[in-house]
């Protein structure tokens, strides 16, 4: 299964109440707990980040019908309501925290909503959650400086080990976005393998550190999530968003290009 296509879910918040600034990539505890059972149904298996991009370093079998469940930014209602829905069908997961934003001595008050604190992110990794990185205060990795890619990098990895005890090794780019600049410090800085957005299917010749997923969102209705597990008709269910990312990209370049210009002259 070296050339399997796996789908790699992308979820933010879980609630039932999100704010404006979460709500459209929110669901609702219901929504989240019928999809997990329809995992179940459909016998896929679960894997963490980790245990997904070690199958394809090592080159051993992925299990039958490979699917992964990853959660961006660290929303407290991973804990309250995600946890018991993936416990209930032993299903592990992975959580890409943003350190600065979770609640707790390390807070910058840049949290979209209410965020797990630390105590509810152990007891995540003590039920089995692999827990990675999302920087430390979520920003355009790809738009700041190199001293402050590498804080960003370092800083969320120290913090992690500190609170858990142990080094984490999967870490998700904020906004989705990276460039190779981005995924060779990921890499030096000692991330062994990194997601992206893309929505499309992961496969391993996309290499460890732009791993695509698929956004998991309010709208996403039944029948449209079991299309993206089977990996049917992603292209055209994703057609606007990759428009939209498109023309953002091209005033993302020119914001750059003007930054690099305005430090030249200066």
């Amino acid at each position: 299964m070296s050339d399997a296509r796996v789908p790699i879910l992308m979820y933010h918040a879980v609630s039932t109440e999100p704010n404006e600034e979460t709500r459209a990539l929110s669901v609702t505890p219901e929504a989240f707990a019928e999809q997990m059972a329809v995992l179940a149904g459909r016998g896929l298996s679960p894997l963490t980040t980790a245990a997904l991009a070690a199958c394809w370093r090592s080159g051993r079998a992925l299990p039958e019908r490979p699917v992964l469940i990853t959660f961006d930014d660290g929303y407290e209602g991973v804990h309250r309501h995600a946890l018991p829905a993936l416990a209930k069908h032993g299903f592990p997961a992975t959580v890409f925290v943003s350190t600065g934003w979770l609640r707790g001595p390390y807070d910058t008050g840049g949290g979209l909503d209410t965020m797990l604190d630390w105590d509810q992110v152990r007891d995540l990794a003590a039920a089995g959650v692999e827990i990675g990185g999302h920087s430390h205060s979520h920003p355009q990795l790809d738009q700041v400086s190199d001293a402050t890619l590498r804080f960003e990098l370092i800083h969320c990895k120290e913090i992690v080990s500190d609170q858990l005890g142990s080094v984490p090794v999967s870490f998700a780019y904020p906004y989705g976005y990276s460039s190779r600049r981005v995924r060779q410090v990921v890499r030096e800085t000692g991330w062994a393998q990194a997601l992206a957005v893309g929505n499309a299917l992961a496969r391993r010749a996309q290499g460890p550190y732009a791993l695509r997923r698929v956004t998991v969102r309010r709208s996403t209705d039944i029948g449209e999530f079991e299309r993206l597990i089977e990996g049917r008709a992603i292209a055209r269910t994703f057609a606007a968003d990759r428009a939209l990312t498109k023309g953002y990209a091209v005033v993302r370049r020119a914001r750059q290009t003007r930054r690099l210009v305005s430090r030249a002259g200066g």
